[in-house]
Formats: structure tokens, C-alpha cells, sequence
């Protein structure tokens, strides 16, 4: 019984202390999007009225226009305002859509996920397999195929990955769209799950190449040390297969560290998804992020940036929740330190 209490109290402890951090982080990031957005040299009026048609507007209506970006306010003012209104639940109103934040979030995050998702799962099984298969033969051609494959992508920018591949699949073979999330023309309540996903498969796998690079490079590493361990030598004397040792012994033991470094990975995949989303045209959270700061839209961009940060800290949290459930003796570990 004391054990039960003990281990609730653990888990409350840990789960506390875990929301305390992502209300840090979420006001932190917050503060510092916001100063840095109002720092901008970016006029807005400039950069989303243009200079011809300011030139030809009333004081009146320049007053107007100021008013409704807040120009005149001060900065203090603004993010307060914002701030009480967020945790009312209120995100505000885009400057550049008119339209409510929360809506155009609710349908960029669903093309994003789609995108993300897809890119971390690819880039997880493809890292991990190719890291196996590498570590499992060091030194020989598959390793060097496989290790200058990691070296010569980790290296290589996302975009300049997804405009090759969209120069090869979309112009010249034709197999994918170059752009956008749903064929043109079609409504959207009639464009099917096979059709998103067709148009998704480009900027998901340029996201994934790139994202299984380091993966790779650290499953590699892994799996050597675990191939050259005393248990393998003894697995080798018994006359066990490379291939045996390594479905039986190895893999079991560098499933950790890979999932460690996979969740990892989720602020890589969403910060090279805002490259990709504009080179593909892809209607996701990290086009509308760019447009948002290129025309001073601080309630969608403060939005977009607060809900992405809190995406990333869950996929942190959930690895520290996972490391305890595979191996209980991390956690363990930790309640002593």
C-alpha cells in the first residue's frame, strides 16, 4: 500500500513539475516572439497595403489603418492585452485573414500533423533500419554506403532536398503535384484522404531524408558498441549469425536510445517544415508562420509560435514518460539523484 501511494506520489510529482516548465516555456517564448516581432523593421502598413495606395489615403483613414495594427500602442500594452486575452481561451483575430486565430490554426495543424507525422514516422523507421544494418557491419561497404548516405544529408538543406525532388517527381516525371496540400479546383469537402496524402508524399519525404540523417549516424554508433560487447563475443563462440545476434541481442538494446533520440527529433521535423511548406506551397502552420511575420500578424504568429512550442515539449515529455515504461530502472535512477 505504501508503495502504491508512493508511486502516485511520484507520478504527481513528476506530471506537476512537467506543467509548471510548459507554462514557463509557453510565457517565455511568448515575450520574446512578441519584443522581437515589434522590433521588426517591417513596416505593416508598407507590407500589406502597399506604398501606391497609402500614398493615395486620407490622414483619416492612415489613422485608421494604424489603429487597426496597433501601431500607436505601446509594446507593454499590447502583449498584456494579448496575454489576458490567451488565457481566457481567446487567441484573437488574424490581421491578415479577419478571420478568428483559433480557426486558421484548427485547419493549418491538420495539414501540418498530416505532414509532420508522416515525415516522423518515415524518418524513424528508415534512421533506425539503416542505422542497424550500418552499425551491424562496420567497416565494411554497407557501412560506408550507408554512413556517407547520413554525412552527405545531414548537411544538405531541407528546401534544396525538396526543390530536387520537386524538379525530379513533379516537373519531370510527373508522379506528384508541385504544390499545394489538394488538387486545384476541387472543393474541399470532396477532396479525399488519397488525395491529401498524394500531395503530401513529396514535402514528407524531404522532410524525412533529412530528419533520418542523424538517427542513422547515432543508431550506428550504438549498435557497434552493443556488436563489440562481451554478451555478442559469447552469442559469436556459440555460433549464433550476425543476423541472429542482431534481431535477438542488439536491437533490445539500442530501442532506448533510438527512441530517445526519434521524440528528439520532433522540434528538427517541425523546424524544417516551414522550409518545406514554402517551397511545396503546402497550406500548413509553417507557411501561415511566415506569412504572419512577414506582414506583422502578431495574434496569429504569438498563436502559431506558443502551440508549436507546446507541441515539441509534449514530444520531450512523452520520451520521459516512455523511458520509464521500457525500462523501469531509469526512473528509479532518477528518484535517488
Amino acid at each position: 500500500m505504501k508503495r502504491k501511494n508512493a508511486g502516485k506520489k511520484r507520478i504527481a510529482v513528476f506530471l506537476g513539475k512537467n506543467v509548471i516548465r510548459a507554462l514557463f516555456l509557453a510565457a517565455g517564448v511568448s515575450i520574446v516572439t512578441f519584443f522581437l516581432v515589434s522590433r521588426s523593421p517591417i513596416d505593416p502598413l508598407q507590407a500589406n497595403v502597399g506604398q501606391a495606395a497609402l500614398g493615395a489615403m486620407s490622414e483619416a483613414q492612415l489613422q485608421q489603418l494604424r489603429d487597426y495594427w496597433g501601431m500607436d500602442t505601446p509594446a507593454v500594452t499590447r502583449f498584456l492585452h494579448w496575454a489576458g486575452d490567451f488565457l481566457r481561451g481567446d487567441m484573437g483575430v488574424s490581421l491578415l485573414y479577419r478571420r478568428a486565430v483559433a480557426e486558421i490554426i484548427g485547419e493549418k495543424l491538420i495539414n501540418s500533423l498530416l505532414l509532420m507525422i508522416t515525415a516522423w514516422i518515415l524518418s524513424g523507421l528508415l534512421g533506425f533500419a539503416l542505422g542497424v544494418i550500418a552499425g551491424a557491419n562496420i567497416g565494411k561497404w554497407q557501412d560506408r554506403l550507408i554512413k556517407g548516405y547520413a554525412v552527405l544529408t545531414a548537411s544538405t538543406p531541407a528546401y534544396w532536398i525538396g526543390l530536387l525532388l520537386l524538379l525530379i517527381f513533379g516537373v519531370w516525371l510527373r508522379l506528384f503535384p508541385v504544390g499545394l496540400g489538394v488538387p486545384i479546383g476541387v472543393a474541399a469537402e470532396e477532396v479525399t484522404i488519397l488525395e491529401r496524402l498524394h500531395h503530401a508524399v513529396l514535402p514528407a519525404l524531404a522532410l524525412s531524408i533529412t530528419g533520418a540523417s542523424s538517427i542513422i549516424l547515432h543508431t550506428r554508433e550504438k549498435m557497434s558498441e552493443v556488436m563489440e560487447s562481451d554478451f555478442m563475443l559469447y552469442a559469436r563462440a556459440r555460433g549464433e549469425r550476425n543476423v541472429q545476434m542482431v534481431m535477438r541481442h542488439g536491437i533490445r538494446n539500442i530501442l532506448l536510445p533510438a527512441m530517445t533520440l526519434q521524440f528528439a527529433s520532433i522540434g528538427e521535423i517541425f523546424g524544417g517544415s516551414v522550409l518545406i511548406e514554402e517551397v511545396f506551397s503546402y497550406p500548413g502552420l509553417g507557411q501561415a508562420a511566415v506569412s504572419a511575420g512577414l506582414g506583422s500578424d502578431i495574434p496569429l504568429l504569438m498563436a502559431i509560435t506558443v502551440i508549436s512550442a507546446l507541441l515539441i515539449f509534449a514530444g520531450n515529455l512523452t520520451a520521459n514518460v516512455l523511458y520509464g515504461v521500457i525500462d523501469p530502472r531509469i526512473q528509479r535512477g532518477g528518484q535517488g539523484s
